[in-house]
């Protein structure tokens, strides 16, 4: 198939929707990085779990509300006013002076980054011709070789040698940046004309499955048994019926489709947080590792997944995603087994890089072409929907395993439970994750 040249406002495009993935990559990874360093200097530890939720609560809010904007408004005020909130966040952070405002801080940064991705996705969707579509999703997959090669490492160097605030405020000028080249570009991304019969807004449902599980959260996190299980009753019965209404129908069954499609990826990105999250944390506790090496051991992690996601990407349309996805929950769970001994503070920490790197490809190699079969089903005017529901999927799967993983570390550190003890049940739910994963596969197909 000939594809049509760019013109140069879809280049400029190009350019700031793959810097805006790169924005968020280099926070994601810096963050995970700094985060144990932070958490001894704030004394922090028993929300450490709460920290990576709340990120990821909020992005559950600002996914759904971005895209119903963009099918809306357009594209274009809904991403910078992403950009606006997440810089605030970055500021917040950068001053904290407790645990609790870098909650806070980050609970703004993901309210801001949540909008990233959906309205990339629907600005390729609007902005390119079809023929250029999979190329350009991959081009954004891209945005995270950068920061899977330096994030870690630049992350260590920068709270070794600066301290932990100036990873916040090193990312604030390439948030600056993508503003910038995008806000032109996006101009012309006008709202679908196809949309006639407007569904109603989702948005109060992303507040009451956010409000939800933070009050889950909170009973998992709470050291009082009487006043715990009716937080989880209570958090869980709020979270559900939302999210049957925000996700496609059949979604909890993995039914063949577009519902397979999204409980893969709540899976595996379950999957991969339960592990890549708590990493670092082991090698600050358990072998005393320095800041640099604690990003170290998770950058070949992020290396292979995006070298997964380029081999991938050079054959998304002719590779059946349903096989893809089912390979890529083996990786996961080969990386899983071969990371575990980092648990004993004797195992050397570069043979973590090499291991849990066969985690980071499984997540590559699925990624891509789950990405794109979902967007077979996005009908014109219904890119928002459609793209909110697969990131809302990825934002569960991370903000869940935040939750009950650092409920884990929370328990640990308020009673005589080991740390070791409480790293390992993370990555044995991770491991359950990914046996799930293996069998919704079977479901996940394109759009005929």
């Amino acid at each position: 198939m000939t594809r049509a040249p760019l013109d140069a406002s879809q280049r400029a495009l190009a350019v700031g929707l793959v810097l805006s993935v790169t924005l968020v990559a280099f926070e994601t990874t810096a963050v995970i990085t700094a985060l144990p360093t932070i958490a001894d200097a704030l004394h922090g530890d028993s929300l450490y779990g709460a920290t990576l939720a709340a990120y990821m609560l909020a992005d559950l809010v600002a996914l759904v509300w971005a895209g119903e904007q963009a099918d809306l408004h357009g594209v274009r005020r809904p991403f910078l006013a992403c950009i606006g909130i997440f810089l605030i966040g970055l500021v917040v952070a950068a001053s904290a002076q407790s645990m609790a405002m870098v909650l806070i801080g980050r609970l703004l940064q993901g309210a801001g980054s949540g909008g990233f991705a959906p309205l990339s996705y629907i600005a390729v969707r609007r902005a390119f011709p079809v023929e250029r579509q999979a190329s350009m999703y991959a081009y954004l997959s891209a945005g995270w070789v950068l920061p899977s090669l330096l994030g870690p490492v630049v992350a260590g160097v920068v709270v070794d040698r600066a301290g932990w605030r100036w990873v916040f405020i090193g990312i604030a000028p390439l948030a600056a940046v993508v503003a910038l080249l995008t806000a032109r570009a996006m101009t012309h991304l006008a709202p679908s004309e196809a949309i006639i019969d407007r569904r109603p807004t989702r948005l109060h449902r992303a507040f009451q499955a956010s409000a939800g599980v933070g009050i889950l959260a909170a009973g998992l996190q709470n050291k009082h048994l009487l006043l715990a299980a009716p937080l989880c009753i209570a958090g869980i019965a709020i979270a559900l019926p939302a999210l049957r209404f925000m996700l496609p129908a059949g979604v909890f069954r993995a039914r063949r489709g577009l519902p397979a499609i999204v409980a893969v990826r709540f899976l595996a990105t379950a999957t991969f947080l339960g592990v890549d999250s708590f990493v670092p944390l082991a090698a600050d506790r358990l072998h005393g590792a320095r800041p640099i090496v604690q990003g170290f051991v998770i950058s070949g992690a992020a290396i292979t997944w995006t070298i997964g996601q380029a081999v991938t990407a050079r054959r998304v349309d002719r590779i059946n995603p349903g096989r893809v996805s089912g390979m890529g929950f083996g990786f996961l769970l080969l990386g899983i087994a071969t990371v575990a001994p980092v648990l004993s503070p004797s195992w050397p920490l570069p043979i973590v890089f090499v291991t849990w790197a066969i985690g980071g490809f499984g997540m590559g190699i699925l990624f891509n072409p789950t990405t794109v079969a979902s967007m077979t089903y996005a009908d014109d005017g219904r890119e928002g929907e459609i793209s909110s529901q697969i990131h809302l999927a990825d934002s569960l799967g991370f903000g869940m395993m935040g939750v009950i993983g650092g409920s884990t570390v929370a328990f640990a550190d308020r009673t005589s439970a080991t740390l070791q003890s409480a790293i390992g049940v993370n990555f044995a739910l991770a491991a359950l994750c990914a046996v799930l994963g293996l069998a919704a596969s079977r479901g996940v197909r394109s759009r005929a």
